[in-house]
Protein backbone atom coordinates (compact mmCIF):
# COMPACT_ATOMS: atom_id res chain seq x y z
CA UNK A 1 0.00 0.00 0.00
CA UNK A 2 1.40 3.37 -1.03
CA UNK A 3 2.15 5.60 1.96
CA UNK A 4 0.38 8.96 1.90
CA UNK A 5 2.87 11.71 1.17
CA UNK A 6 2.89 14.76 3.45
CA UNK A 7 2.56 18.00 1.42
CA UNK A 8 5.67 20.14 1.12
CA UNK A 9 5.72 23.39 3.10
CA UNK A 10 5.48 25.33 -0.19
CA UNK A 11 2.41 23.33 -1.18
CA UNK A 12 0.71 24.03 2.17
CA UNK A 13 1.32 27.77 1.95
CA UNK A 14 0.24 27.98 -1.69
CA UNK A 15 -2.95 26.11 -0.75
CA UNK A 16 -3.65 28.77 1.87
CA UNK A 17 -3.16 31.45 -0.80
CA UNK A 18 -5.72 29.66 -3.00
CA UNK A 19 -8.19 29.51 -0.08
CA UNK A 20 -7.74 33.23 0.68
CA UNK A 21 -8.27 34.06 -2.98
CA UNK A 22 -11.49 32.00 -2.90
CA UNK A 23 -12.73 34.04 0.10
CA UNK A 24 -12.40 37.27 -1.90
CA UNK A 25 -15.11 35.99 -4.29
CA UNK A 26 -17.69 35.55 -1.51
CA UNK A 27 -16.87 38.13 1.20
CA UNK A 28 -18.00 41.72 0.42
CA UNK A 29 -15.27 44.34 0.05
CA UNK A 30 -14.79 46.95 2.75
CA UNK A 31 -12.26 49.16 4.48
CA UNK A 32 -11.87 51.35 7.54
CA UNK A 33 -11.25 55.06 6.98
CA UNK A 34 -10.43 57.83 9.41
CA UNK A 35 -13.12 60.40 10.16
CA UNK A 36 -13.75 63.26 12.59
CA UNK A 37 -16.69 63.01 14.98
CA UNK A 38 -18.75 65.88 16.45
CA UNK A 39 -16.26 66.30 19.31
CA UNK A 40 -13.39 66.80 16.88
CA UNK A 41 -11.84 63.41 17.70
CA UNK A 42 -10.45 61.04 15.10
CA UNK A 43 -12.50 57.89 14.73
CA UNK A 44 -12.37 54.92 12.38
CA UNK A 45 -15.46 54.26 10.25
CA UNK A 46 -16.18 51.17 8.15
CA UNK A 47 -17.14 51.72 4.51
CA UNK A 48 -18.26 49.18 1.94
CA UNK A 49 -16.25 49.15 -1.26
CA UNK A 50 -16.49 47.23 -4.49
CA UNK A 51 -15.51 43.61 -4.20
CA UNK A 52 -12.02 42.84 -5.56
CA UNK A 53 -11.97 39.08 -6.22
CA UNK A 54 -8.51 37.61 -6.74
CA UNK A 55 -7.89 35.16 -9.58
CA UNK A 56 -4.70 35.35 -11.66
CA UNK A 57 -3.25 37.45 -8.82
CA UNK A 58 -2.44 34.24 -6.96
CA UNK A 59 0.38 33.76 -9.48
CA UNK A 60 1.82 37.21 -8.77
CA UNK A 61 1.40 36.81 -5.00
CA UNK A 62 4.84 35.15 -4.79
CA UNK A 63 6.50 38.16 -6.43
CA UNK A 64 4.55 40.68 -4.35
CA UNK A 65 5.18 38.61 -1.22
CA UNK A 66 8.90 38.96 -1.88
CA UNK A 67 8.48 42.73 -2.01
CA UNK A 68 6.30 42.70 1.13
CA UNK A 69 8.90 40.69 3.09
CA UNK A 70 12.05 41.92 1.34
CA UNK A 71 13.64 43.07 4.60
CA UNK A 72 13.31 39.67 6.27
CA UNK A 73 14.39 37.81 3.12
CA UNK A 74 17.57 39.87 2.74
CA UNK A 75 18.15 39.53 6.48
CA UNK A 76 17.98 35.72 6.21
CA UNK A 77 20.43 35.62 3.28
CA UNK A 78 22.96 37.87 5.04
CA UNK A 79 22.64 35.93 8.30
CA UNK A 80 23.01 32.62 6.45
CA UNK A 81 26.13 33.78 4.61
CA UNK A 82 27.70 35.28 7.75
CA UNK A 83 27.10 32.19 9.89
CA UNK A 84 28.46 29.92 7.17
CA UNK A 85 31.73 31.84 7.38
CA UNK A 86 31.73 31.60 11.19
CA UNK A 87 30.92 27.88 11.02
CA UNK A 88 33.85 27.33 8.64
CA UNK A 89 36.17 28.19 11.53
CA UNK A 90 34.78 25.28 13.63
CA UNK A 91 34.39 27.76 16.50
CA UNK A 92 30.86 26.52 17.25
CA UNK A 93 32.14 22.96 17.56
CA UNK A 94 34.85 23.86 20.07
CA UNK A 95 32.43 26.11 21.94
CA UNK A 96 29.80 23.36 22.15
CA UNK A 97 32.38 20.80 23.29
CA UNK A 98 33.67 23.19 25.96
CA UNK A 99 30.15 24.06 27.09
CA UNK A 100 29.13 20.41 27.45
CA UNK A 101 32.26 19.65 29.50
CA UNK A 102 31.46 22.50 31.90
CA UNK A 103 27.83 21.37 32.08
CA UNK A 104 28.94 17.92 33.19
CA UNK A 105 31.07 19.50 35.94
CA UNK A 106 27.96 21.33 37.19
CA UNK A 107 26.45 17.95 37.99
CA UNK A 108 28.61 17.87 41.14
CA UNK A 109 26.28 20.53 42.58
CA UNK A 110 23.59 18.68 44.57
CA UNK A 111 20.86 21.20 43.82
CA UNK A 112 21.56 21.28 40.07
CA UNK A 113 21.90 17.50 39.95
CA UNK A 114 18.48 17.16 41.59
CA UNK A 115 16.64 19.44 39.14
CA UNK A 116 18.82 18.41 36.21
CA UNK A 117 21.73 20.47 34.91
CA UNK A 118 20.42 20.52 31.37
CA UNK A 119 16.93 21.51 32.57
CA UNK A 120 18.56 24.40 34.41
CA UNK A 121 20.49 25.47 31.30
CA UNK A 122 17.44 25.28 29.00
CA UNK A 123 15.30 27.20 31.50
CA UNK A 124 17.94 29.91 31.96
CA UNK A 125 18.24 30.43 28.19
CA UNK A 126 14.46 30.51 27.74
CA UNK A 127 14.05 32.98 30.60
CA UNK A 128 16.59 35.31 29.01
CA UNK A 129 14.82 35.34 25.65
CA UNK A 130 11.41 35.64 27.30
CA UNK A 131 12.61 38.79 29.05
CA UNK A 132 13.84 40.15 25.72
CA UNK A 133 10.43 39.44 24.17
CA UNK A 134 8.55 41.04 27.06
CA UNK A 135 10.70 44.16 27.36
CA UNK A 136 11.61 45.20 23.81
CA UNK A 137 9.58 42.84 21.66
CA UNK A 138 12.35 40.57 20.38
CA UNK A 139 11.09 38.78 17.30
CA UNK A 140 13.11 39.00 14.06
CA UNK A 141 16.33 38.82 16.09
CA UNK A 142 15.56 35.21 17.04
CA UNK A 143 16.24 34.05 13.46
CA UNK A 144 19.98 34.50 13.90
CA UNK A 145 20.07 32.91 17.36
CA UNK A 146 18.41 29.75 16.06
CA UNK A 147 21.51 29.09 13.97
CA UNK A 148 23.49 28.95 17.23
CA UNK A 149 21.12 27.21 19.65
CA UNK A 150 19.57 24.60 17.35
CA UNK A 151 22.96 22.86 16.75
CA UNK A 152 23.75 23.23 20.46
CA UNK A 153 20.44 21.60 21.43
CA UNK A 154 21.15 18.66 19.12
CA UNK A 155 24.68 18.33 20.55
CA UNK A 156 23.09 18.11 24.01
CA UNK A 157 20.94 15.19 22.85
CA UNK A 158 17.75 17.10 22.02
CA UNK A 159 16.29 18.11 18.65
CA UNK A 160 15.81 21.20 16.50
CA UNK A 161 12.32 21.81 17.93
CA UNK A 162 13.86 22.10 21.40
CA UNK A 163 16.42 24.55 20.01
CA UNK A 164 13.68 26.67 18.43
CA UNK A 165 11.73 26.59 21.70
CA UNK A 166 14.77 27.85 23.61
CA UNK A 167 14.88 30.96 21.42
CA UNK A 168 11.84 31.70 19.29
CA UNK A 169 9.10 30.19 21.45
CA UNK A 170 10.60 31.63 24.65
CA UNK A 171 10.72 35.10 23.07
CA UNK A 172 7.14 34.53 21.86
CA UNK A 173 5.97 33.72 25.39
CA UNK A 174 7.57 36.95 26.58
CA UNK A 175 6.06 38.82 23.63
CA UNK A 176 2.61 37.58 24.65
CA UNK A 177 3.28 38.53 28.29
CA UNK A 178 4.45 41.95 27.05
CA UNK A 179 5.51 43.65 30.27
CA UNK A 180 6.97 46.72 28.56
CA UNK A 181 6.81 45.83 24.86
CA UNK A 182 6.56 49.20 23.05
CA UNK A 183 5.47 47.59 19.75
CA UNK A 184 2.30 46.07 21.22
CA UNK A 185 1.40 47.41 24.66
CA UNK A 186 2.87 50.86 24.01
CA UNK A 187 0.94 51.39 20.76
CA UNK A 188 -2.29 49.74 21.97
CA UNK A 189 -2.48 51.71 25.21
CA UNK A 190 -1.65 54.93 23.40
CA UNK A 191 -4.46 54.38 20.90
CA UNK A 192 -6.85 53.41 23.70
CA UNK A 193 -6.10 56.65 25.53
CA UNK A 194 -4.79 55.12 28.77
CA UNK A 195 -1.42 55.76 30.49
CA UNK A 196 1.46 53.94 28.83
CA UNK A 197 2.43 50.68 30.55
CA UNK A 198 -0.24 51.13 33.22
CA UNK A 199 -1.55 47.94 34.80
CA UNK A 200 1.99 46.53 34.76
CA UNK A 201 1.47 44.66 38.05
CA UNK A 202 -1.10 42.26 36.62
CA UNK A 203 0.74 41.92 33.30
CA UNK A 204 3.87 40.95 35.23
CA UNK A 205 1.84 38.25 36.99
CA UNK A 206 0.48 37.06 33.61
CA UNK A 207 4.00 36.92 32.15
CA UNK A 208 5.12 34.81 35.10
CA UNK A 209 2.20 32.35 34.74
CA UNK A 210 2.61 32.09 30.94
CA UNK A 211 6.31 31.30 31.36
CA UNK A 212 5.69 28.63 34.00
CA UNK A 213 3.15 26.83 31.80
CA UNK A 214 5.18 27.28 28.61
CA UNK A 215 8.53 26.24 30.10
CA UNK A 216 6.97 23.19 31.77
CA UNK A 217 5.51 22.02 28.44
CA UNK A 218 8.84 22.51 26.62
CA UNK A 219 10.92 20.80 29.34
CA UNK A 220 8.54 17.85 29.34
CA UNK A 221 8.91 17.49 25.57
CA UNK A 222 12.70 17.92 25.73
CA UNK A 223 12.94 15.20 28.39
CA UNK A 224 11.11 12.74 26.12
CA UNK A 225 13.44 13.53 23.20
CA UNK A 226 16.48 13.16 25.45
CA UNK A 227 15.37 9.66 26.49
CA UNK A 228 14.58 8.60 22.92
CA UNK A 229 15.93 10.93 20.17
CA UNK A 230 14.18 8.90 17.44
CA UNK A 231 10.82 9.82 19.04
CA UNK A 232 11.32 13.39 17.78
CA UNK A 233 9.11 14.24 14.77
CA UNK A 234 12.11 15.93 13.13
CA UNK A 235 14.68 13.21 13.81
CA UNK A 236 15.32 12.65 10.10
CA UNK A 237 15.57 16.39 9.33
CA UNK A 238 18.04 16.85 12.20
CA UNK A 239 20.46 14.52 10.43
CA UNK A 240 21.61 17.65 8.58
CA UNK A 241 22.82 19.20 11.85
CA UNK A 242 24.33 15.95 13.09
CA UNK A 243 26.29 15.58 9.87
CA UNK A 244 27.35 19.22 9.93
CA UNK A 245 28.67 19.22 13.49
CA UNK A 246 28.97 15.60 14.54
CA UNK A 247 32.35 14.53 13.22
CA UNK A 248 34.00 17.94 12.95
CA UNK A 249 34.98 17.98 16.63
CA UNK A 250 37.27 15.00 16.15
CA UNK A 251 39.89 16.74 13.97
CA UNK A 252 40.17 20.25 15.37
CA UNK A 253 43.53 22.02 15.56
CA UNK A 254 44.00 24.75 18.14
CA UNK A 255 45.93 27.65 16.63
CA UNK A 256 46.00 31.45 16.42
CA UNK A 257 47.10 32.89 13.04
CA UNK A 258 48.52 36.41 12.79
CA UNK A 259 45.41 37.46 10.89
CA UNK A 260 43.39 36.94 14.08
CA UNK A 261 45.56 39.47 15.94
CA UNK A 262 45.16 41.93 13.07
CA UNK A 263 41.39 41.39 13.13
CA UNK A 264 41.27 42.04 16.85
CA UNK A 265 43.41 45.17 16.53
CA UNK A 266 41.32 46.64 13.72
CA UNK A 267 38.02 46.02 15.51
CA UNK A 268 39.44 47.47 18.72
CA UNK A 269 40.41 50.70 16.91
CA UNK A 270 36.94 50.95 15.34
CA UNK A 271 35.29 50.45 18.72
CA UNK A 272 37.53 53.09 20.31
CA UNK A 273 36.35 55.61 17.70
CA UNK A 274 32.74 54.63 18.39
CA UNK A 275 33.39 55.11 22.10
CA UNK A 276 34.65 58.65 21.42
CA UNK A 277 31.67 59.61 19.26
CA UNK A 278 29.09 57.77 21.42
CA UNK A 279 30.47 58.02 24.97
CA UNK A 280 27.02 57.81 26.57
CA UNK A 281 23.94 55.79 25.69
CA UNK A 282 20.31 56.52 26.53
CA UNK A 283 18.75 53.15 27.24
CA UNK A 284 14.99 52.77 26.72
CA UNK A 285 13.31 49.98 28.65
CA UNK A 286 9.61 50.14 27.90
CA UNK A 287 8.51 53.64 28.83
CA UNK A 288 11.49 54.13 31.17
CA UNK A 289 14.55 56.04 30.03
CA UNK A 290 17.99 55.67 31.60
CA UNK A 291 20.44 58.34 30.42
CA UNK A 292 24.19 58.75 30.61
CA UNK A 293 25.27 55.09 30.52
CA UNK A 294 28.83 54.61 29.14
CA UNK A 295 27.88 51.27 27.59
CA UNK A 296 29.93 51.43 24.39
CA UNK A 297 33.19 52.43 26.15
CA UNK A 298 32.63 49.65 28.72
CA UNK A 299 31.96 47.05 26.03
CA UNK A 300 35.01 48.26 24.09
CA UNK A 301 37.34 47.79 27.07
CA UNK A 302 35.83 44.39 27.83
CA UNK A 303 36.19 43.30 24.18
CA UNK A 304 39.87 44.28 24.05
CA UNK A 305 40.71 42.46 27.28
CA UNK A 306 38.74 39.28 26.51
CA UNK A 307 40.04 39.16 22.93
CA UNK A 308 43.63 39.11 24.14
CA UNK A 309 42.85 36.27 26.54
CA UNK A 310 40.95 34.34 23.85
CA UNK A 311 43.67 34.79 21.21
CA UNK A 312 46.28 33.40 23.58
CA UNK A 313 44.27 30.16 23.62
CA UNK A 314 43.02 29.71 20.05
CA UNK A 315 41.38 31.61 17.22
CA UNK A 316 38.21 29.61 17.84
CA UNK A 317 37.76 31.20 21.28
CA UNK A 318 38.35 34.62 19.75
CA UNK A 319 35.61 34.02 17.16
CA UNK A 320 33.23 32.92 19.93
CA UNK A 321 34.20 36.08 21.78
CA UNK A 322 33.24 38.03 18.64
CA UNK A 323 29.86 36.31 18.66
CA UNK A 324 29.21 37.14 22.32
CA UNK A 325 30.04 40.82 21.85
CA UNK A 326 27.93 40.89 18.68
CA UNK A 327 25.01 39.87 20.91
CA UNK A 328 25.90 42.52 23.52
CA UNK A 329 26.10 45.27 20.90
CA UNK A 330 22.84 44.03 19.37
CA UNK A 331 21.06 44.51 22.72
CA UNK A 332 22.56 47.98 23.17
CA UNK A 333 21.68 48.89 19.58
CA UNK A 334 18.06 47.73 19.85
CA UNK A 335 17.37 49.27 23.26
CA UNK A 336 19.58 52.33 22.97
CA UNK A 337 19.60 53.32 19.31
CA UNK A 338 16.36 51.79 17.95
CA UNK A 339 18.09 49.33 15.66
CA UNK A 340 15.98 47.13 13.43
CA UNK A 341 16.56 44.53 10.73
CA UNK A 342 18.99 46.56 8.59
CA UNK A 343 21.31 47.40 11.48
CA UNK A 344 21.16 43.88 12.90
CA UNK A 345 21.94 42.34 9.49
CA UNK A 346 24.87 44.76 9.11
CA UNK A 347 26.18 43.76 12.54
CA UNK A 348 26.13 40.03 11.73
CA UNK A 349 27.64 40.68 8.30
CA UNK A 350 30.53 42.40 10.08
CA UNK A 351 30.77 39.38 12.40
CA UNK A 352 31.14 37.07 9.40
CA UNK A 353 33.85 39.19 7.79
CA UNK A 354 35.76 39.55 11.06
CA UNK A 355 35.54 35.82 11.83
CA UNK A 356 36.61 34.81 8.32
CA UNK A 357 39.53 37.23 8.33
CA UNK A 358 40.65 36.00 11.74
CA UNK A 359 40.54 32.45 10.41
CA UNK A 360 42.97 33.40 7.65
CA UNK A 361 40.51 33.42 4.74
CA UNK A 362 41.32 35.69 1.77
CA UNK A 363 38.65 37.81 0.00
CA UNK A 364 37.93 35.18 -2.65
CA UNK A 365 37.47 32.48 -0.02
CA UNK A 366 35.23 34.75 2.05
CA UNK A 367 33.07 35.43 -0.99
CA UNK A 368 32.80 31.73 -1.81
CA UNK A 369 31.84 30.87 1.77
CA UNK A 370 29.27 33.66 1.93
CA UNK A 371 27.62 32.51 -1.31
CA UNK A 372 27.57 28.92 -0.06
CA UNK A 373 25.77 30.11 3.08
CA UNK A 374 23.23 32.06 1.01
CA UNK A 375 22.65 29.01 -1.19
CA UNK A 376 22.22 26.76 1.84
CA UNK A 377 19.56 29.02 3.36
CA UNK A 378 17.84 30.09 0.13
CA UNK A 379 14.87 27.76 0.64
CA UNK A 380 14.07 29.56 3.91
CA UNK A 381 14.13 32.93 2.11
CA UNK A 382 11.86 31.65 -0.67
CA UNK A 383 9.24 30.30 1.73
CA UNK A 384 9.10 33.67 3.54
CA UNK A 385 8.31 35.36 0.24
CA UNK A 386 5.63 32.80 -0.56
CA UNK A 387 4.02 33.22 2.88
CA UNK A 388 3.98 36.98 2.32
CA UNK A 389 1.69 36.29 -0.63
CA UNK A 390 -1.11 35.34 1.80
CA UNK A 391 -1.18 38.87 3.20
CA UNK A 392 -1.04 40.33 -0.31
CA UNK A 393 -4.13 38.39 -1.47
CA UNK A 394 -6.15 39.35 1.63
CA UNK A 395 -5.20 43.03 1.38
CA UNK A 396 -5.79 43.38 -2.35
CA UNK A 397 -9.00 41.37 -2.05
CA UNK A 398 -10.31 44.03 0.40
CA UNK A 399 -11.62 41.41 2.85
CA UNK A 400 -9.58 41.93 6.04
CA UNK A 401 -11.54 44.98 7.23
CA UNK A 402 -14.87 43.35 6.31
CA UNK A 403 -14.05 40.33 8.45
CA UNK A 404 -13.04 42.60 11.35
CA UNK A 405 -16.21 44.70 11.05
CA UNK A 406 -18.54 41.70 11.14
CA UNK A 407 -16.68 40.14 14.05
CA UNK A 408 -16.99 43.42 16.01
CA UNK A 409 -20.75 43.52 15.32
CA UNK A 410 -21.10 40.00 16.73
CA UNK A 411 -20.14 41.28 20.20
CA UNK A 412 -23.19 43.49 20.61
CA UNK A 413 -25.45 42.48 23.53
CA UNK A 414 -22.93 40.19 25.25
CA UNK A 415 -21.96 40.34 28.93
CA UNK A 416 -18.58 41.74 30.00
CA UNK A 417 -16.83 38.37 30.39
CA UNK A 418 -18.27 37.15 27.09
CA UNK A 419 -17.35 40.45 25.42
CA UNK A 420 -13.71 40.41 26.51
CA UNK A 421 -13.61 36.75 25.50
CA UNK A 422 -15.04 37.59 22.07
CA UNK A 423 -12.50 40.42 21.69
CA UNK A 424 -9.79 37.90 22.48
CA UNK A 425 -11.13 35.48 19.87
CA UNK A 426 -11.34 38.28 17.29
CA UNK A 427 -7.77 39.42 17.95
CA UNK A 428 -6.59 35.81 17.77
CA UNK A 429 -8.33 35.22 14.43
CA UNK A 430 -7.09 38.51 12.98
CA UNK A 431 -3.57 37.61 14.04
CA UNK A 432 -3.72 34.62 11.72
CA UNK A 433 -4.00 37.10 8.85
CA UNK A 434 -2.10 40.11 10.26
CA UNK A 435 0.75 38.89 12.49
CA UNK A 436 2.23 42.39 12.87
CA UNK A 437 1.38 43.58 16.39
CA UNK A 438 1.77 47.29 15.67
CA UNK A 439 -0.32 47.09 12.46
CA UNK A 440 -3.05 45.13 14.21
CA UNK A 441 -3.10 47.59 17.13
CA UNK A 442 -3.51 50.50 14.70
CA UNK A 443 -6.36 48.67 12.97
CA UNK A 444 -8.32 47.22 15.91
CA UNK A 445 -7.81 49.45 18.97
CA UNK A 446 -9.61 52.53 17.54
CA UNK A 447 -12.64 50.22 17.13
CA UNK A 448 -12.39 48.09 20.27
CA UNK A 449 -11.53 50.83 22.80
CA UNK A 450 -14.60 53.07 22.21
CA UNK A 451 -16.85 49.99 22.08
CA UNK A 452 -15.56 48.73 25.45
CA UNK A 453 -16.13 52.19 26.95
CA UNK A 454 -19.76 52.16 25.79
CA UNK A 455 -20.53 48.88 27.58
CA UNK A 456 -18.53 49.76 30.72
CA UNK A 457 -15.64 47.38 30.01
CA UNK A 458 -12.17 48.45 31.14
CA UNK A 459 -9.98 49.67 28.26
CA UNK A 460 -7.10 47.93 30.00
CA UNK A 461 -8.97 44.61 29.63
CA UNK A 462 -9.41 45.40 25.92
CA UNK A 463 -5.66 45.97 25.61
CA UNK A 464 -4.99 42.66 27.40
CA UNK A 465 -7.31 40.88 24.95
CA UNK A 466 -5.27 42.40 22.11
CA UNK A 467 -2.01 41.50 23.83
CA UNK A 468 -2.82 37.80 24.23
CA UNK A 469 -4.58 37.55 20.88
CA UNK A 470 -1.53 39.04 19.21
CA UNK A 471 1.01 36.87 21.00
CA UNK A 472 0.19 33.18 21.08
CA UNK A 473 -0.79 32.45 17.48
CA UNK A 474 2.40 34.10 16.22
CA UNK A 475 3.97 30.76 17.14
CA UNK A 476 1.91 28.82 14.58
CA UNK A 477 0.42 31.07 11.87
CA UNK A 478 1.99 30.58 8.41
CA UNK A 479 1.52 34.29 7.69
CA UNK A 480 4.21 35.12 10.24
CA UNK A 481 7.37 35.84 8.29
CA UNK A 482 9.47 35.38 11.42
CA UNK A 483 8.05 31.91 12.17
CA UNK A 484 8.55 30.75 8.58
CA UNK A 485 12.10 32.15 8.61
CA UNK A 486 12.90 30.45 11.94
CA UNK A 487 11.59 27.11 10.68
CA UNK A 488 13.50 27.59 7.43
CA UNK A 489 16.89 28.23 9.02
CA UNK A 490 16.25 25.42 11.53
CA UNK A 491 15.19 23.03 8.72
CA UNK A 492 11.87 22.14 10.33
CA UNK A 493 9.00 21.48 7.85
CA UNK A 494 5.95 23.61 8.65
CA UNK A 495 3.60 20.61 8.70
CA UNK A 496 5.69 18.89 11.38
CA UNK A 497 5.92 22.09 13.38
CA UNK A 498 2.13 22.54 13.20
CA UNK A 499 1.57 18.95 14.30
CA UNK A 500 3.85 19.50 17.30
CA UNK A 501 2.69 23.02 18.20
CA UNK A 502 -1.11 23.05 17.87
CA UNK A 503 -1.87 21.44 21.25
CA UNK A 504 0.65 23.72 22.94
CA UNK A 505 -0.85 26.81 21.32
CA UNK A 506 -4.37 25.69 22.22
CA UNK A 507 -3.27 25.38 25.86
CA UNK A 508 -1.81 28.90 25.76
CA UNK A 509 -4.96 30.32 24.14
CA UNK A 510 -7.13 28.79 26.89
CA UNK A 511 -4.70 30.10 29.52
CA UNK A 512 -4.97 33.57 27.97
CA UNK A 513 -8.77 33.52 28.34
CA UNK A 514 -8.51 32.45 31.99
CA UNK A 515 -6.08 35.31 32.66
CA UNK A 516 -8.53 37.76 31.07
CA UNK A 517 -11.39 36.91 33.43
CA UNK A 518 -9.88 38.70 36.49
CA UNK A 519 -9.54 41.90 34.42
CA UNK A 520 -13.36 42.06 34.34
CA UNK A 521 -14.38 40.58 37.70
CA UNK A 522 -11.68 41.92 40.05
CA UNK A 523 -10.73 45.54 40.78
CA UNK A 524 -7.01 45.91 40.11
CA UNK A 525 -4.56 48.78 39.84
CA UNK A 526 -4.69 50.27 36.34
CA UNK A 527 -7.92 48.45 35.38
Amino acid sequence: MKQRQIPHTYVIIFSIILFCALLTWFIPGGKYVESINESGQKIVVYESVERAPQSWQILSAFYKGFIERADIIVFILIIGGAFWIVNDSKAFDIGTLSFLKKARKMEHNKFLRKIGVENFIITAIMLLFSIFGAVFGMSEETIAFCLVLVPMAISMGYDSITGVCMVFVAAGLGFAGAILNPFTIGIAQGLAGIPLFSGIEYRLFCWFVINIVGFAWILRYASKVKKNPEWSPVYEEDQYWRDLHGNQMLDLTYHTPKAAWWSSGFISIVLIFFSIFYPFTTLKIGNSVVEGLPLIPILTVCFILTSVLALRKTVHMYILNLLFFTIFFLIVGVMGYEWYIMEIATLFFALGLAAGTANGRNPNELTKLFLEGCKDIMSAALVVGLAGGIIVILKEGMVIDTILYNLAKSMEGLGQVATVGMMYVIQTLINLAIPSGSAKAALTMPIMAPFSELIGLSKQATVMAFQFGDGFTNLITPTSGVLIAVLGVSRIPYDKWFKWAWKFILLLVILGFLLLIPTVLISMNGF
